[in-house]
């Protein structure tokens, strides 16, 4: 099935989704919206577009495995995600994701405009491969 993932911003979010076989997690777009209903509008209708069966938040955790504000708006987003598409929605650690995402950003050389236009992109998708790779080795949860 194919899963969409949401690395959700005040200002930008970006998507990501996996193949039907979830092996590929791909950047898909990237929301600039500030306002939390229309940006939860606009991610359901993405989802529905390329037909996602599941919907993956990334949930900001702190280091010391806290949960603060930041969390709290993600949880509010996938509760809103539910309501909207009635599709299952998980939230996932996504501790470093933008880190490792800039990472890739330096190997491909991709600098100013352009990395902060696929940034939050690049970091759903990671956010997804680890939530892919969980999946693989735990397939039955």
């Amino acid at each position: 099935m194919k899963i969409l993932c949401v690395d959700y911003g005040d200002s930008r979010t970006g998507l990501a989704i996996s193949d039907e076989g979830e092996i590929l997690a791909s950047p898909l777009e990237t929301v600039y919206m500030h306002d939390f209903d229309r940006c939860a509008e606009l991610i359901a209708k993405s989802a529905a577009e390329n037909k996602a069966g599941m919907i993956v938040v990334g949930e900001p955790i702190n280091m010391n495995g806290t949960r603060g504000e930041r969390s709290e708006k993600c949880r509010l987003l996938a509760d809103k995600l539910k309501e909207l598409t009635g599709l299952p929605v998980r939230m996932w650690d996504e501790r470093s994701s933008t880190v490792t995402a800039i990472g890739y950003m330096n190997e491909i050389n991709k600098r100013g405009k352009k990395r902060k236009a696929v940034l939050d992109q690049a970091a759903a998708a990671v956010i997804l491969e680890s939530f892919l790779e969980y999946r693989k080795q735990h397939p039955d949860n």
